[in-house]
């Protein structure tokens, strides 16, 4: 039983030393990849041009994806924009915009050329497609070592890749808190501060040229839409998904002694929609009248209800704000 015992306690410090190793090694990935975008002369990301669009409207939402997949005609089919459209590689050479309004919001798409293979080659991979921000501290200090305590059981991270990982970073004092079962790459991620989380839609196109079975099998898929951009064929499903990942909440203003304003309302992110939010999208200096505010809607018990600029808002709330005299 010893032996048995001896064997499982050697697999398990392999396994160890395995995910430190691990964990080590895409901290210095990660430090290398940032290198390289800061550094344009080398070849990175920063070497080529970019695009400089004006924002336009509630939200943006960016058409992505190899050249010839009908990027173009699926802009021109949703927003009335003409942007060139062939059966040949990279007729989209620059970035196209264009607005659709739905329900109330306006959204700017931009149709952008087409990625080519290989184009990820050398370039930092920021982006966090369809992931929350890890829920984790992480928080430098002067001394006192790396401190490192879990809420949950965690099978990622042990104190000793904790400490290697921050060594790469050449941080020696910090205290690190975690809330879930997390990874090295989350860890890297808050480490790095620069990743961009968002969410994505994978709109599967030309969905008319495949079987029935194939269209179901798409269909189930987390974070799909099967859509045909030439036939038109479930562009408001597409629409309907894309309304459901801004997550987008619309506040209708009212003027003292009027009726609410149901056709232009203020168009906010569901995180960021309180009071004051909405007095900053009105006017800058509004919060410096401001007294307090009336709402009608499902954020409130009573119609209406004096709030603060504290308060947070409901999709389709009614606001009405109070000026100091």
């Amino acid at each position: 039983m010893a032996t048995v015992m001896q064997k499982i306690k050697d697999i398990e410090d392999e396994n160890k030393a395995t995910a430190h190793h691990l964990g080590l090694l895409k901290a210095k990935l990660a430090k290398l990849r940032r290198e390289l975008l800061a550094s344009p002369s080398k070849g990175g990301a920063g070497a080529g041009e970019g695009f400089d669009v004006t924002k336009s409207g509630d939200a943006r939402v960016g058409l992505v994806g190899f050249p010839s997949v009908r990027k173009s005609t699926l802009l021109n089919k949703l927003t009335g924009t003409f942007s060139e459209v062939a059966s040949y590689e990279f007729t989209t050479l620059t970035c196209t915009p264009g607005v659709i309004m739905y329900r109330g919001a306006k959204i700017q798409l931009l149709d952008l050329p087409g990625i080519i293979e290989g184009a990820k080659d050398g370039k930092v991979e920021e982006g966090r497609l369809n992931k929350e921000p890890p829920n984790l501290t992480f928080r430098k200090k002067d001394k006192g070592g790396i401190n490192f305590t879990s809420t949950v059981a965690n099978t990622h991270l042990d104190l000793a890749t904790v400490k290697a990982i921050c060594s790469e970073y050449r941080i020696h004092n910090a205290d690190i808190s975690l809330r879930y079962d997390a990874t090295a790459d989350d860890l890297i991620d808050v480490i790095e501060g620069s990743r961009i989380y968002m969410p994505c839609i994978y709109a599967v196109n030309k969905i008319d040229q495949i079987t029935l079975e194939e269209l179901e099998i798409l269909d189930k898929l987390p974070h799909y839409c099967p859509i045909s951009a030439h036939l038109e064929w479930n562009l408001d499903g597409l629409l309907e998904k894309i309304w459901e990942y801004l997550d987008l909440t619309r506040i209708y203003t009212k003027p003292k002694g009027m009726n609410p304003d149901y056709e232009d309302p203020v168009t906010l992110s569901s995180k960021k929609r309180t009071v004051e939010d909405v007095c900053n999208r009105i006017h800058k200096n509004m919060l410096k009248q401001f007294k307090y505010a009336l709402v009608w809607g499902s954020s409130v018990k009573h119609k209406p209800q004096r709030v603060g600029k504290e308060h947070e808002l409901e999709d389709e709330d009614v606001v009405q704000i109070i000026k100091k005299v």
